[in-house]
């Protein structure tokens, strides 16, 4: 464990956010250097001592409490008004301590979209294996040279409940053909696969990691129950602002300010890296002056482009005992015996997460007959949701059923998740006040092309399950019967169960996004630098300019990486 901060000194990096980018920054920088000093402010607590960051199946018991940072969207005009509850990981580690800890790097395509310098998907999925040491297993047939085998980052493949071999053999019959490791190759834009886990040897590895444990170093500091106000900005001697330390609120409710003799990183993630920069006086002018705050530098950007993969659940029963696991936890006092499985030998149930075999799917032939579909513009070579046929629509796989079966039930779900939305949202200041929640307008299916194909992902979705070879025969009923029992309704039929029922998959990215300096919307260039700032830099999700096909955790691993790397090339510390 780092030393906690007991008084104000001065360090050469500050980092603002002990999540899973920022610790990864901070632990890179510490390992480069002895003499420097390097410090990591989390405004939640350590997670030494939090059991469900270690234990993969208590990540649910993380929210709603005080390791939660409990933000809740504003209602959605997409979503017929539902509010949707966006819980992150407030400690030591952040979401990765609380994440699906599936490890799906998306398309090398996805990252050559951005179009920047240093960025492209050769050069990110480098940074992304950099993290990581990849523990293969005997049944998985890896891509060896997708991984990486010297990070501080452990993962392998999850042993899964046989229901998963199930819906792989309907996947498989439904045209997305078997290629075990093609969420970390990133080149296959149709077909299902196991994607690996950050877990290893039954303990969920996270960003902390990078810091703690075996890389704990006397020169890094963690400062944690400590909530960052803004960033401090100067003039310097040629009249340009820089960065030059951060205002922060200590657990007893005062003010402290820490100094930085070299930089700054912002590292709040996708909802709370814009809030420290609009508290500092960068954003939107009409933002700030309403809230009484000095715009310092004018950045649109600061807040907009919200994106987020939004997902739908459709849920299943069997009568067939033994294909799936709730029988290890959800009947009669079977949770007692399961926890004490992982206590003494950390196996079972709760050494994983309750996801199965996943799938990426293009809808092109399925969309063929929609008028929306076919009106819509496109560039050459892309469909309208700017992909191009090498990059997925959708994506699903089974997921724990919600409304827990008990004794003598057996069920499981299949979700819909889509990539490529049109729709945007933003994160706003409520108040100045530091200690305030953000303001999340998600902007869910706001735009029409994102229901038409999200819809058609749930339809696809179904059909696996319903028809497909592995499961049509073991399905008793589902939920809602109107619906997912049924394989003969159309596109339209969904629409109304996709506005009800679709929700976040916790991808939040874009609201500091990266991009060329001809961008008026960007928020930071090619080396995270905030635009018009010297020595302020961002890295986490939020600096993701377009989201693609990959869950957030990997890259946010790699910007870590890559951000450390465009710091310590700046200070000759390579």
């Amino acid at each position: 464990m780092g030393s906690v901060v007991t008084h104000v000194e001065e360090y050469d990096f500050i980092v603002c956010g002990g999540g899973t980018a920022g610790c990864v920054v901070a632990g890179r920088l510490a390992e480069s250097d002895p003499s420097l000093r390097v410090l990591v402010i989390e405004a939640g607590q350590h997670n030494e001592h939090l059991e469900n960051t270690q234990m993969t199946g208590g990540w649910s018991q993380l929210f709603d409490t005080d390791t939660d940072w409990n933000i809740v969207a504003d209602e959605g005009a997409g979503i017929n008004d539902r509010r949707v509850k966006l819980s992150r990981g407030k400690y030591l580690g952040g979401c990765s301590g609380c994440n699906g800890t599936l490890c799906i790097r998306g398309t090398k395509q996805d990252y050559d979209d951005w179009g920047l310098d240093g960025w492209s998907g050769e050069e990110f999925f480098g940074y992304m294996r950099k993290a990581e040491t990849f523990h293969a297993k005997e049944w998985f047939n890896d891509s060896v040279t997708s991984h990486g085998y010297d990070g501080p980052l452990h993962n392998e493949p999850h042993d899964l409940a046989p229901i998963s071999d199930l819906i792989l053999k309907s996947m498989v019959s439904k045209g997305m053909p078997l290629d075990h490791d093609m969420f970390s190759h990133g080149e296959n834009p149709q077909g299902c696969g196991h994607p690996p886990r950050t877990v290893h040897q039954g303990i969920r590895t996270t960003g902390a990691d990078f810091i703690t444990k075996n890389n704990q170093r006397p020169n890094l500091t963690i400062l944690v129950e400590t909530h960052v106000d803004k960033v401090i900005l100067e003039t310097d001697s040629r009249g340009e602002l820089q960065a030059t330390g951060v205002r922060v609120i200590k657990p007893d409710g005062t003010a402290a300010r820490l100094s930085a003799r070299k930089e700054v990183i912002v590292s709040g993630g996708a909802y709370c890296s814009p809030n420290i920069l609009n508290r500092s006086g960068i954003g939107a002018r009409a933002d700030l002056e309403p809230l009484g705050i000095p715009t310092l530098v004018d950045l649109p950007g600061v807040g907009r482009n919200l994106m987020d993969h939004l997902i739908v659940f459709m849920f299943y029963e069997t009568e067939k005992p033994g294909l799936t696991n709730d029988h290890l936890v959800y009947h009669g006092d079977a949770f007692k015996t399961t926890y004490q499985l992982w206590k003494d030998e950390k196996s079972g149930f709760l050494s994983t997460f309750p996801f199965g075999a996943f799938a990426y799917a293009r809808l092109d032939e399925r969309l063929a007959d929609s008028p929306l579909w076919n009106a819509a513009p496109r560039l050459p070579g892309r469909d309208p949701m700017g992909l191009t046929p090498r990059q997925p629509n959708c994506y699903g796989g089974p997921k724990q059923y919600d409304q827990f079966p008990v004794d003598g039930e057996h069920a499981f779900s299949m979700i819909a998740e889509l990539f490529g939305a049109q729709s945007r949202g933003s994160v706003t200041l409520r108040s100045a006040d530091p200690l305030d929640k953000p303001k999340v307008d998600c902007g869910y299916l706001t735009h029409p092309l994102d229901l038409e194909v999200l819809a058609e992902a749930c339809r696809l979705g179904n059909e696996i399950v319903m028809e497909g070879k592995g499961t049509r025969d073991i399905v008793k009923g589902s939920w809602p019967p109107e619906l997912t029992h049924h394989t003969n309704k159309t596109r339209e039929d969904w629409i109304p169960y996709v506005k009800d029922h679709a929700t976040t998959c916790y991808h939040a990215s874009g609201t500091c996004a990266m991009g060329k300096a001809d961008n008026p919307k960007a928020v930071v260039d090619e080396e995270l630098v905030v635009r018009g700032i010297k020595n302020l830099r961002v890295a986490d999700a939020s600096i993701i300019p377009i989201l693609g096909g990959s869950h957030t955790q990997m890259p946010a691993y790699g910007i870590g990486e890559k951000c450390a790397d465009l710091i310590r090339k700046k200070w000759k510390l390579l």
